[in-house]
């Protein structure tokens, strides 16, 4: 089976490109949704890289189960929590007590998930290209 760890690490990145769009267009709640996808699948692509199958969706453990060979800080496994709170609840109304999700995420919460996932990005690119 071919290694395609170079098409996660291109969705990725097209991905954090989506989050940027939305986030100009003032979609925050997708701004949000697409860079915790950018940052899940570059990890993916991390472990597909280093030959190992990945599963799930959450970020920090994606980060946590990579091998204890890559150095990832504790820094970057809490910026991926921080991402991981916006895979549900910035596309589904009953994730919260009330409002849709648009009324949930604005400015603030985009730039931080937008900055987070580029970090992510940086550091997966930085471990494919040793």
């Amino acid at each position: 089976m071919p290694n395609r760890a170079s098409d996660w690490i291109g969705q990725a990145h097209r991905d954090l490109e989506q989050a940027r769009d939305s986030r100009a267009a003032e979609r925050h709640e997708w701004a949000c949704f697409a860079a915790q996808q950018a940052a899940e699948k570059a990890v993916k692509a991390l472990h597909l890289q280093l030959g190992q199958e990945a599963w799930g969706h959450v970020v920090a453990h994606l980060l946590q189960d990579l091998p204890k060979t890559v150095a990832v800080t504790a820094d970057l496994i809490e910026k991926g929590r921080v991402l991981d709170n916006f895979y549900i609840p910035a596309r589904y109304p009953n994730s919260h007590p009330a409002g849709a999700p648009f009324e949930h995420y604005g400015p603030l919460q985009s730039e931080e998930a937008i900055r987070y996932a580029s970090e992510i990005i940086e550091f997966v690119d930085s471990q494919v290209a040793q």
